[in-house]
């Protein structure tokens, strides 16, 4: 009776917290997340120059850059009278603005379920429906609120001139496709909950998954750390360039809008694999420059090492520093793991868990922009206002290497763990 009651009070316990902070928490959760990826959103578009455009359009592009940051879908549209006519489009994920919500929502989700040992799959999924559904209003709310039109200005020369004579000066809008950046958002953050789980060793899992927590949960803490490494590294290489070469709002325009869109690219280009990509007219990459000169030729261009190299030696150094981290990655994930697994299957983990790795690198690293204006049938009036860039990679390829990569660094990171690993990590203590 007595052995009974206390665990059967502490369960009492436990599921009353987790009913108490149920809605409010969530709400916190969800506001937070939003909160906090409004503002890096805000002050990235701002020390961009986005504050200055016309008729307001600031606040609607914040809404839109966090749409677009969950993977959201943002359709432009243009008009230019009726002689004239505009195409545009943009599809581009704000990855900083991404990893600032996955982080604090995930912090928020695993929060109530800190000091448990095992979770029900029903009460797993309870909580996380409470902030799914206040996830899909907040959701709503944005993309509606993602839509402005506003004028283009020609400049004050003959283009200028010839644009309000036809009447021909452009406009540029832009909605949400709500149903489908709603969906996709929901999708997104089931994305984020469930990686949350994997990845918190604290974390409680339901009685049946238990078995899979010694193979799964070391692989995505240590392709997480590795993600996060290459952005911290991102941001220090970037503030000393602002501190050295000056540009400090383009810098950090970079840092707050798409500083792993760059790492997580040179990280993929580090383990060989090729983008292509071009840019033409106004448009251009952020820095470092040696994409861009890469990339602005009149035919589709290669973005590998080979290419970069061609204009800056350094870029070699991406293998090393991949090497270094690969590896770094690997004996983490093998310190997490039990003594009971063997060296070779550490690099069948460490192998699949970079391939995947790679795999979303490449869907979301993805970056299309075009805009044009004609009048009269006589495309590329708009002189410098038309150009067109995107980038996208040589998906299987890059994964394809991934595999190598993976086996050798995992292995290697086994053998290092050996006399490094704690014994409480290694496994199950022995009674005596």
């Amino acid at each position: 009776m007595s052995s009974r009651t206390p665990s059967g009070q502490v369960r009492t316990a436990d599921e009353r917290a987790v009913a108490r902070h149920g809605w409010t928490h969530a709400l916190v959760t969800v506001l937070g997340g939003l909160l906090a990826m409004a503002v890096v959103a805000a002050l990235g578009l701002w020390a961009a120059g986005a504050a200055d455009l016309p008729d307001g359009a600031f606040a609607p592009v914040v809404a839109a850059t966090v749409v677009t940051a969950v993977g959201g879908t943002v359709e432009l549209s243009g008009s230019a009278g009726d002689l004239a006519d505009t195409q545009a489009g943009l599809t581009v994920i704000p990855l900083s603005v991404t990893l600032t919500g996955a982080l604090v929502i995930a912090w928020g989700f695993l929060r109530p379920l800190r000091h448990r040992a095992v979770a029900g799959a029903r009460e797993l999924a309870g909580w996380a429906a409470r902030i799914a559904a206040l996830w899909l209003l907040a959701l709503i709310g944005l993309a509606l609120a993602a839509r402005h039109t506003f004028d283009i200005s020609l400049g004050n020369d003959a283009l200028g001139e010839l644009g309000d004579l036809f009447g021909a000066s452009p406009r540029i809008g832009f909605t949400t496709d709500v149903p489908l950046s709603v969906f996709v958002g929901v999708v997104w953050l089931a994305g984020v909950l469930v990686l949350a789980v994997l990845v918190s060793r604290g974390a409680p899992l339901p009685g049946g998954l238990l078995r899979f927590q010694a193979s799964v949960r070391p692989a995505a803490y240590a392709m997480v750390a590795l993600l996060l490494a290459c952005v911290a590294i991102g941001v220090v290489v970037a503030l000393v360039v602002a501190v050295t070469r000056g540009h400090v709002p383009e810098t950090f325009a970079v840092i707050l809008l798409g500083m792993p869109n760059l790492v997580w690219l040179a990280l993929t280009i580090g383990l060989g694999a090729t983008w292509n990509g071009r840019v033409e007219g106004p448009f251009g990459l952020p820095m470092p420059r040696v994409l861009d000169e890469v990339l602005r030729t009149p035919d589709i261009s290669e973005l590998n090492l080979r290419t970069l190299a061609e204009h800056d030696g350094r870029v070699w150094w991406l293998l090393v520093v991949d090497a270094v981290l690969l590896l770094a990655a690997a004996f983490v994930m093998a310190a997490r793991s039990p003594a009971r697994v063997r060296a070779w299957q550490h690099a069948v983990h460490m192998a699949v868990a970079l391939v995947l790795t790679v795999f979303m690198i490449c869907l979301v690293g993805r970056i299309s922009a075009h805009y044009g204006l004609s009048v009269l049938g006589i495309g590329d009036l708009g002189g410098g206002l038309a150009g067109e860039l995107f980038l996208r990679p040589r998906l299987w390829g890059a994964v394809g290497l991934a595999v190598p990569w993976g086996l050798v660094t995992g292995f290697a990171g086994a053998l290092l763990a050996r006399r490094v690993r704690r014994r409480g990590e290694a496994g199950p203590v022995r009674e005596h």
